[in-house]
């Protein structure tokens, strides 16, 4: 056995430890058992601080989601972006050598405004992306 090939006060030192291993999980057991005497399942501390630890793991589970969303959202709205630039510049140089008229003030303001959203969404990023 692998214990029995240690230095002797590397195997008491281990003994010691597999002991108080097990103490420790009898006083687990047995504050378990006193718990659910005590309590009822929604008022039992120890499964409130089981389910605060769960809570807390999928809290972090959901930020880490929540910033590749973010990540994913921002990437679609650069493509938008230079997508968008691209066709408005080509629709301008096409009414431009076509004689008909350029764009409406309307559209200009909807672009601008377009433009104006996309800018306002990435400065709200840029505090999260430091942080």
């Amino acid at each position: 056995m692998a214990a029995d090939r240690r230095h002797p006060a590397v195997n008491d030192v281990y003994l010691t430890l597999v002991g108080a291993s097990n103490t420790l999980a009898d006083v687990q057991r047995r504050l378990d058992l006193e718990f659910r005497a005590s309590y009822p399942d929604h008022a039992n501390p120890a499964k409130l601080v089981g389910r605060v630890k769960r809570v807390q793991e999928e809290v972090a589970a959901l930020k880490d989601l929540c910033r590749d969303l973010l990540a994913q959202k921002q990437e679609l709205i650069d493509m938008m972006r230079t997508s968008l630039a691209a066709q408005r510049s080509a629709t301008q140089r096409l009414l431009a050598s076509s004689g008909l008229p350029l764009m409406t003030d309307d559209e200009e303001a909807a672009y601008a405004s377009l433009k104006q959203v996309i800018d306002e969404w990435t400065d709200q990023l840029k505090p999260m992306a430091g942080g």
